[in-house]
């Protein structure tokens, strides 16, 4: 998986969210709080998720096959993408359901002491994984806002993982909350009120996370910075004097494919121009070590062509021929 980084998040949100899953659950057991039943299962398809990242980050390093000729990197967002989907419907269509028939029929929270002592223990535990995640995020993050990265990270895991954290920690101060009111009231309809909270917390999240992996499964391209090294190393100048037009895509987080069409002089032989694309692919590799299919076709540059723009039907996505006249 990318990164050691992402995977030592991983297992320190797995690790933590089971040790509250468990203590969740038996105080609901004892008390009969809605609330800590909600984030019971809250924690128990969070710790299902982490696992299914881990699933995907294993069966993402498998060796391409004649069937999946550009390997298998695209699983780690398959994965990511069912991580939302369980968010969303585990996590938060349960807790709105149960929040909602907690306040259809409230009742009195019993040995308060249990849903209070479990909360702020499974604070203290989640302070801890989110702490790990922001660690392990920060080199890769670099400058970029904590928003921007989740929008722009290509390795899900990390984005994954601290919007779980995130979520999980608001969950429990909304459950708290919940719960500190209906005590102080005596009303346990306030525990139904913060349950509910948490559901649309988690479908919130859930949709932020749905959008993002929707986009890395349908294929970006380099990030800006990868996008001009890439141009820098292809145009040497001597054969290769402009780049036409370029497409690249991740087969992966850490697998880029990068296709151009490259201008060489109208002179130079099939051997100097088959020396040239060599050298290009080989400074690309160097500038962008994740560069690693590499298809470039050399031509002969127009102006007069160029002044049309790009043809549209030349491009994914170009307009689509009408149907012929029977």
């Amino acid at each position: 998986m990318s990164a050691s980084g992402g995977t030592r998040a991983i297992v320190a949100a797995l690790a933590a969210n089971l040790a509250i899953a468990a203590s969740k659950f038996v105080a609901f057991a004892f008390s009969g709080s809605s609330s800590m039943l909600a984030e019971g299962v809250h924690s128990l398809a969070d710790s299902g998720n982490q696992a299914l990242l881990l699933v995907g980050g294993k069966k993402a390093q498998r060796e391409a096959t004649p069937q999946h000729p550009f390997g298998y990197g695209r699983e780690r967002y398959i994965y990511a993408f069912l991580v939302s989907i369980v968010l969303f419907s585990v996590g938060g269509m349960f807790a709105i359901y149960e929040g909602y028939e907690k306040i259809k029929h409230p009742h009195e929270i019993e040995h308060w002491y249990w849903p209070v002592g479990v909360l702020v223990f499974a604070i203290i535990a989640e302070s801890f994984s989110f702490r790990t995640a922001i660690k392990e995020s920060n080199p890769q993050r670099g400058n970029l806002s904590w928003t921007e990265f989740v929008r722009r990270a290509k390795a899900p895991e990390l984005p994954v993982v601290l919007l779980e954290d995130f979520g999980a920690l608001v969950g429990l101060v909304l459950a708290l909350g919940g719960v500190g009111i209906a005590l102080a009231t005596g009303d346990g309809v306030w525990d139904g009120v913060g349950t509910v909270c948490i559901g649309v917390l988690l479908v919130l999240i859930a949709l932020v996370l749905a959008v993002e992996t929707k986009s890395l499964l349908l294929g970006e391209s380099a990030g800006p910075e990868q996008t001009r090294k890439i141009e820098a190393a292809v145009v040497d100048g001597t054969t290769v004097t402009r780049i036409i037009h370029m497409r690249t895509l991740h087969l992966g987080p850490e697998e880029l494919l990068v296709a151009a069409k490259i201008a060489v002089r109208h002179d130079d032989t099939a051997t100097e121009v088959a020396r040239a694309i060599d050298a290009a692919e080989s400074r690309i590799r160097h500038a962008v070590p994740i560069a690693r299919v590499i298809y470039l076709e050399p031509d002969i540059y127009s102006e007069t062509e160029a002044t049309k723009g790009p043809d549209p039907e030349a491009a994914p996505g170009g307009p689509a021929h009408p149907p012929a006249a029977h």
